[in-house]
């Protein structure tokens, strides 16, 4: 669980609701209409802008910005070095015992190349077309939430022009319907800029945060291969990939054995 997200979400709750609008208040927020016109209006947008087979997969993305396994990467160049020693001890084909136990889709099918005897280009290009098929993916469920983020205010000032037009042609005959037609025109501007900027844009930017995660991560899993196959010492390996951490997480494994 992502209590990131959770904390957020439960945060501006108390900020809007409780603080800003108060709980009495609630009643004059609700308006039923100006949410389906800004809802309703910036999922049509949404729609409209990406093939069908994108906004389906807004789905099964969306989990990713509340529940997300985070793998070590330090535990994974542990894992790779560990690979690395297995292939220098017992040679590289010994490492598709180990292949059995791997869940990660990525790591199994480096290695399984790896121990296949393939051409060290041909993994690289094999493993970055991977890489690119990967983020894509991501980047097609994370549009539709952009895109949302994007139309959601503009549906919001669509709504408010409808509700002071019907306002002001219903003031011509009731002037005390200025002020309440006001009220719900305003609402509709309050609802596109709170689903853009505490539902859907907050949303999006967590997924990007997710992908470039999983992406460090495979990168690892990549070069690590490619200096395994390559018959690289287990400590060269482990050099290799500490370069993708922090200087602060790098103080650990052989040299420090």
């Amino acid at each position: 669980m992502d209590m990131a997200t959770i904390i957020g979400y439960i945060t501006g709750l108390i900020a809007v609701v409780f603080i800003g609008i108060g709980l009495g208040e609630m009643g004059t927020f609700i308006e039923p209409q100006s949410m389906a016109i800004v809802v309703g209006g910036g999922l049509a947008a949404a729609l409209i802008s990406v093939p069908m087979e994108h906004a389906t997969s807004m789905f099964s993305v969306l989990k990713h910005a509340f529940i997300y396994k985070n793998q070590s990467p330090v535990d994974l160049i542990k894992h790779m070095v560990e690979y690395a020693e297995v292939a220098r001890r017992d040679g590289i084909l010994a490492l598709e015992n180990v292949t059995e136990g791997m869940t990660d889709e990525f790591l199994k099918k480096g290695v399984q190349l790896a121990v296949d005897g393939t051409d060290p280009e041909l993994i690289d290009q094999i493993m970055n077309t991977e890489l690119e098929n990967i983020e894509a993916r991501h980047m097609d469920g994370k549009k539709v939430f952009d895109l949302m983020s994007k139309y959601t205010p503009a549906w919001g000032m669509i709504g408010t022009l409808i509700g002071l037009i019907n306002m002001l042609k219903a003031g011509m005959e009731d002037p005390n319907a200025l002020s309440l037609g006001m009220a719900i025109a305003l609402i509709t501007t309050f609802y596109g800029a709170v689903i853009a900027n505490y539902l859907v844009g907050p949303i999006s930017d967590k997924l990007e945060i997710r992908n470039a995660q999983e992406m460090a991560l495979k990168q690892i899993i990549l070069r690590g291969v490619m200096s395994i196959q390559s018959g690289d010492n287990p400590r060269i390996v482990e050099q290799k990939l500490k370069i993708y951490l922090a200087p602060k997480d790098r103080n650990f494994g052989k040299d420090q054995e």
